[in-house]
């Protein structure tokens, strides 16, 4: 595939682009009526509860604890309708499990969250196959084979049996969104963050294709949303964006874009995650998460996903040691993020979910957002949640 240069800038710089705002004009000379009763519950109050409640439906947010009783925090996001969660095996800074110590344990879990929900909650899970891999033997689920070796053995059937198998433990506790397949070419094998851990179906743009095609027809036949991830290309990244700031400026190559496009044209793109890499040859200052240049206009206008777009970790050190917490999250709404995701590993915030709900709302009180644009991301991410 031959993307030009030209065309994979376009939009560089243009992060106004994505930056709606909607002030009202103040010489406004409309004649104001005067109720004589009270009319429907439309108070500023009210409206912000509704806003409020929009946002809440944007968040997915990971949290401590193998059962939950009804006052834990965790709980009381999701009754207020919280969009999500995302489950862990194991807490980064204790070290001890997190969420996952049985297959029955997790679905008891799941269900319990699931049943304080007042719409379709988002359960989402890591479980790409290999060592990233949530429900593994250490917690009672069956092993898996990492996408590297899928793709070393490029089986259509091979890959289809072990695609059965990773869903089948996300179905039976009640996962609904996989952040899987990775569709990075694997152009640099000593990546410490894709090809040392054997993430990367292959280095091959046909292999990556074929096999991440398979896996997500998979997913879609058992009901369960996939994420192609991480965009536009972290193969060639030699840290992580967990721990550190990560520049592929100078080693991301124009093919790495291949397999998104591929797949977005195929209509196999349930969703798309933008990687907190800075990329200079596509935009010279932001990290794609947080760039309109790369999620507005090169995987929504390039590209043409017209889907959900998911952040990775939105407390993750690569975006919240430059920007802080709250300008990471309007620099992403701003970009055209879609579904924030907190994995709470990096931090621990029980505040999480108010904090960013409040940080919205500034937003959209001070101008930067409106109210219009939050809209188009409920609307989005409503394509991830499973009919009941």
């Amino acid at each position: 595939m031959s993307l030009s240069r030209r065309l994979l800038l376009v939009g560089a710089g243009s992060a106004a682009v994505a930056t709606l705002t909607a002030c009202e004009s103040s010489g406004s000379t409309a004649p104001r009526s005067t109720p004589t009763r009270p009319g429907p519950a439309t108070s500023p109050a009210s409206d912000e509860r509704t806003l409020r409640r929009k946002v809440a439906s944007l968040l997915v947010v990971g949290f401590r604890g193998e059962r939950l009783d009804e006052n834990e925090w965790i709980m009381k996001a999701v009754r207020s309708g919280l969009g999500g969660v995302i489950l862990f095996d194991r807490d980064l800074e204790t070290k001890a499990p997190r969420n996952i110590t049985s297959p029955g344990q997790v679905k008891a879990l799941v269900n319990t969250l699931r049943r304080a929900s007042p719409g379709r909650l988002i359960v989402s899970i890591d479980q790409e196959g290999g060592r990233t891999s949530r429900l593994n033997p250490s917690n009672g689920f069956p092993a898996t084979r990492s996408q590297a070796e899928i793709g070393a053995q490029n089986s259509p059937t091979a890959t289809r049996d072990w695609a059965r198998g990773l869903v089948q433990s996300l179905t039976s506790i009640g996962v609904n969104l996989n952040y899987a397949p990775v569709v990075d070419l694997n152009v640099n094998p000593e990546s410490r963050a894709i090809g040392k851990l054997d993430r990367s179906f292959s280095a091959d743009a046909d292999v990556v294709v074929s096999n991440a095609s398979e896996e997500i027809e998979v997913h879609r036949a058992a009901g369960v949303k996939t994420s192609l991830k991480h965009f536009p290309g972290s193969g060639s990244a030699t840290g992580n964006t967990d721990f550190e700031a990560v520049d592929v400026s100078s080693t991301w190559q124009p093919s790495e874009l291949e397999p998104f496009e591929r797949l977005i044209n195929a209509g196999l793109a349930d969703s798309v995650m933008a990687a907190h890499v800075l990329n200079r040859q596509l935009d010279p200052s932001r990290p794609a998460s947080l760039s309109p240049a790369i999620v507005t206009d090169l995987l929504r206008g390039r590209l043409g996903f017209q889907g959900p777009v998911v952040s990775d970790d939105m407390q993750a050190v690569a975006i919240t040691r430059r920007y802080g917490a709250p300008e990471a999250v309007a620099l992403a709404l701003q970009a055209g993020i879609d579904l924030l995701v907190f994995a709470n590993q990096q931090v621990y915030d029980p505040m999480v979910v108010d904090r960013t709900l409040d940080t919205v709302v500034d937003l959209v009180r001070s101008g930067r957002l409106t109210e219009a644009r939050i809209d188009q991301s409920v609307a989005r991410v409503d394509t991830l949640r499973s009919k009941r």
